[in-house]
């Protein structure tokens, strides 16, 4: 069975793994097959931001583009809340043409990032990459309509085991994001904490938030 990779810095190249590819829209690489583009809060820069924002917006038209991001917020870096803030909400203006699904980058932002979706009425799917936090933050988030991508935290940190465990079955991915664990190890840890078959509840859950691309 394929195996779906939610996020990841780098091609693999394996031909059982269909991953989204982060691209950056100053440095598009034309021969990713499938890829996300967006604006992270780490990158935003002022003087560029009209142009990277156009490109997304033409990148978006595309098939092989799979959805916004990774794009968010993060309260952790010295970059204005306000300013992040805006380039996020410019960015998700941008899928009222071109509808996809968003990865978020959020660290320390949640309830502003759940407050986005309600005050924009953001109808696509929208995924927290990256997923660390306890149970309490997945409720809230889970709640409010978002899915979770768990990865190398899963691999990392035991106490995570419990909050993954305790997802729904139809709202969560799994990722390599930029560690060097493959995809299948991810996937192998993860059918060690949940019961039933992974790889169809991936298979199944990239299928309802994707399909609508193809």
């Amino acid at each position: 069975m394929m195996l779906y990779n939610l996020h990841t810095h780098k091609a693999s190249g394996d031909p059982d793994v269909l991953e989204i590819v982060n691209q950056y829209p100053n440095e598009f690489d034309p021969s990713v097959a499938f890829y996300s583009i967006g604006i992270h809060p780490w990158y935003a820069q002022a003087e560029r931001l009209e142009d990277d924002l156009r490109i997304i917006s033409d990148k978006l038209k595309e098939a092989n583009c799979l959805a916004l991001g990774e794009c968010g917020l993060d309260k952790r870096i010295e970059t204005d809340i306000n300013k992040q803030l805006s380039v996020f909400e410019q960015q998700l203006e941008l899928l009222e043409q071109n509808p996809k699904p968003v990865i978020l980058h959020c660290v320390a932002a949640y309830q502003e990032v759940i407050a986005v979706k309600k005050q924009m009425k953001v109808e696509v799917p929208m995924i927290i990459h990256g997923f660390s936090k306890n149970y309490q933050v997945a409720r809230s988030l889970l709640d409010n309509g978002f899915y979770l991508s768990f990865g190398k935290y899963l691999l990392r940190n035991p106490e995570l085991e419990s909050v993954f465990k305790a997802v729904p079955d139809d709202r969560f991915f799994l990722e390599t994001d930029m560690v060097e664990e493959t995809i299948f190890q991810v996937y192998k840890k993860a059918a060690s904490i949940k019961s039933g078959a992974i790889e169809a509840m991936v298979a199944q859950n990239f299928k309802n938030v994707f399909d609508n691309n193809k």
